[in-house]
């Protein structure tokens, strides 16, 4: 069933009718609702309606925003709305390119639908060898489906031609990718082959829904006078940025939670689908290497040595009680099979972040509001309290002031779980 421009209007402004759900304001679940925002899910983010919020409460009339883990751009697009400049920095270059497509919005409609036309009419391939295909999509497609999809693929990549009509109709296509398997997808969005699902949508019918939304959305912000004054850079929040110093008055992000959930096998799948990637191994090499090291994936790949983190200036602030807890996790690990490097990437978490802060603290003006939304902790059941941390190196980075306010309990459902330490999620206020 299609939306009209005047039904959109309704769901545009559905956050503040409704109200914003407190407990779901630090989770994406709500932004597939919104224009936008909708285009793809991705898991790791927060309420747009929340940030409309908190800009609306601090930002003056030359306000200018800046997200630093900008992910599929809920800020920018956010800021976006609400009419004032923005950057972002999203340094993982899949999740950067899904992020730039949502934030244009000046269509040139006759091209985007003979685009669209060309792949929808793509002829099936005649000697397509499903055995060929990658072992992960063979698990999640049927061969019928898949022969779509390449059909689809392969017909975009010849006729894409850099132009913002091209980057929707690959988002459309990367967008379908889930709906179109029967595969799984966990809570997270990694992929579940062996979990099946009951719904899955023939790709031609996923496509054109997708698309036709894409359109409608771009059509609801042109009505209301939405223009493009978001930006987001591939670049990594740790290094300095001498372009921007003291350009930011709000701040709002979400940066990777140190609970060894990892981000850069987040959109595998689709990597996986375009080529970008061959196989779980290259996550190493073209993805991770560029993001905070949050999960042990990462920090195992790197071989850290714990001594060396530990003795990093930059963790004075926090050194005795991070130390204690890396030690535990350095002896408790080998009591558990995985023996995963977990001391190694908490140190490295907030000597990645302790990074952050003191290049956050060049960007942002003086009296400027800093939100992070964090989540706590407790590898092997060790608690590491993130929003303590943060704010001492916050504080360390130059910062005058945090504060934090719990928004949820995380890791209560215990069935299956390791370990029953109550964690929390919250924001973590920060005065410039």
């Amino acid at each position: 069933m299609s939306i009209s421009v005047a039904d959109q209007l309704d769901l545009f402004d559905i956050g503040v009718k409704k109200g914003i759900r407190e407990q779901a304001s630090t989770t994406f679940i709500d932004n597939m609702r919104l224009p936008v925002h909708r285009w793809f899910r991705y898991s790791a983010g927060f309420s747009a309606e929340w940030v409309k919020e908190t800009i609306k409460q601090y930002a003056k009339h030359d306000s200018r925003i800046l997200d630093p883990f900008a992910g599929s751009g809920t800020t920018l697009v956010a800021a976006n709305e609400m009419l004032f400049p923005s950057i972002g920095f999203e340094k993982q270059y899949f999740v950067h390119r899904i992020a730039n497509i949502k934030l244009h919005y000046t269509l040139n409609i006759d091209h985007a639908r003979r685009l669209y036309n060309e792949v929808i009419h793509s002829s099936i391939l005649r000697n397509f060898n499903f055995d060929e295909q990658s072992d992960l999509l063979k698990k999640c497609y049927t061969p019928e489906m898949l022969n779509i999809l390449i059909s689809m693929r392969n017909t975009y990549i010849k006729i894409a031609d850099n132009t913002f009509e091209s980057e929707i109709l690959w988002l459309a296509i990367t967008a379908i990718l889930r709906s179109t398997s029967h595969a799984g997808t966990a809570q997270w969005q990694y992929i579940q082959p062996n979990k099946k699902k009951k719904n899955v949508i023939d790709p031609r019918t996923a496509i054109s829904q997708k698309f036709n939304e894409i359109l409608r959305d771009i059509q609801l912000f042109n009505e209301k006078n939405i223009t493009a004054q978001a930006a987001i850079l591939n670049h990594d929040a740790r290094e300095s940025l001498q372009n921007y110093e003291e350009s930011f008055d709000i701040l709002i992000t979400s940066p990777p939670y140190p609970n060894n959930y990892d981000y850069a096998d987040a959109t595998r799948f689709e990597m996986i689908f375009w080529d970008e990637i061959g196989r779980w191994g290259d996550l190493q090499t073209k993805v991770r290497n560029g993001l905070i090291r949050s999960c042990s994936q990462h920090s195992a790949a790197e071989k850290l040595n714990l001594d060396t983190i530990l003795n990093n200036p930059l963790l004075i602030p926090i050194f005795d009680e991070l130390t204690a807890v890396c030690k535990t996790l350095e002896q408790v690990r080998l009591e558990h099979g995985g023996k995963k490097t977990y001391h190694t990437m908490i140190a490295a978490y907030y000597l990645d972040l302790a990074k952050v802060f003191i290049t956050l603290r060049k960007l942002m003006r003086e009296n400027s509001v800093v939100c992070f939304v964090i989540g706590d902790s407790a590898p092997y059941g060790v608690y590491a309290p993130a929003d303590l941390w943060l704010g001492k190196l916050a504080i360390a980075a130059g910062f005058t002031s945090w504060s934090f306010e719990k928004t949820r309990d995380r890791n209560t459902k215990w069935k299956n779980r390791k370990h029953r330490v109550p964690l929390k999620e919250g924001r973590l206020w920060i005065r410039g």
